[in-house]
């Protein structure tokens, strides 16, 4: 039976999310169920997100979520990849202040049987699990791209972006039970990455045709892919690309630098969260590209 998925995304900043979301139509064994947009100009960002479902062929519901985290200043006001959105048809219209019952409506049509995979800051989800604190207990996995675990050095510091963006809302979800807890963590994600110039030949297939043109926005900033996201949804279908730890995660709040941060505690009895440790990454691209063939 085909994995029903969520996708929860704060498209348009980074282009692993378009990454992500291209494998996610294209992935046979996905039956994506709908997809909500966080962060500043998320309507935006469900403009993205829309020009990839009609590239696909799809009409998949879109819903803008929130646009401000929790309670600390927004970190992520923008959705740049926007920019490349004039060649490429696009609805504009989209259902307004619904993401978060859209997503508690459908994860309640089918209890036990969704995969919530959220690849942006927190807010949807954690507002989500606020809303109605029984949706963890309803779901099949709650899968992330959040954190870093094990390795600390990073070009933006000890905390993880999405998480820095916002920690309040993230140390919701890392307190909510869900049967399958499964983050992966910069530490892990950083080891599948790609060159500017191996995306540009590589992402010939029509699906990947929009994302390389929002890659060209993003490639003003750098001059590669990590393929963080991407590698989340794709262990979702064969989950020996990684092997996970398992443990108990809790985020830090009390301090100001450091909020989001992942205090990390390896407990193979009891642990509630999952935390990739390793990664094939052979065997990710292997799978990922294959969807396209």
């Amino acid at each position: 039976m085909p994995e029903k998925v969520l996708f929860d995304t704060d498209i348009g900043t980074d282009i692993d999310d378009a990454v992500c979301l291209a494998y996610l139509l294209a992935q046979p064994a996905c039956e994506l169920l709908g997809i909500t947009t966080v962060s500043g100009e998320a309507t935006k960002r469900a403009m993205l997100a829309s020009a990839l479902c009609r590239a696909a062929g799809r009409d998949i519901p879109i819903h803008p979520g929130a646009e401000e985290p929790l309670l600390i200043a927004q970190r992520q006001p923008q959705a740049q990849q926007a920019d490349a959105l004039g060649d490429w048809s696009h609805s504009s219209t989209f259902p307004q202040g619904s993401a978060v019952e859209f997503l508690r409506q459908t994860i309640r049509a089918h209890p036990g049987e969704v995969t919530l995979l959220a690849v942006g800051p927190l807010t949807n989800v954690g507002l989500l699990f606020r809303t109605d604190p029984e949706i963890p207990s309803l779901l099949k996995a709650l899968v992330l791209m959040c954190g870093q675990f094990f390795g600390r050095a990073s070009g933006r510091g000890p905390v993880e972006w999405n998480a820095s963006c916002d920690p309040h809302a993230a140390a919701i979800v890392y307190q909510s039970t869900v049967a399958t807890h499964r983050s992966h963590g910069l530490d892990v994600t950083r080891q599948v990455r790609m060159p500017a110039s191996e995306v540009r030949a590589r992402f010939q297939a029509p699906l990947l045709r929009p994302v390389a043109a929002f890659a060209e926005v993003f490639f003003r900033r750098r001059d590669e892919i990590t393929f963080h996201d991407p590698l989340a949804a794709t262990t979702i279908f064969d989950s020996s690309i990684c092997t996970f730890a398992h443990g108990t995660v809790q985020v830090e709040l009390e301090s100001r630098q450091l909020a989001g941060f992942m205090h990390w505690q390896a407990d193979t009895a009891t642990g509630l969260h999952q935390v990739a440790d390793t990664v094939d990454p052979s065997r990710f691209f292997a799978h990922y590209f294959s969807v396209f063939n």
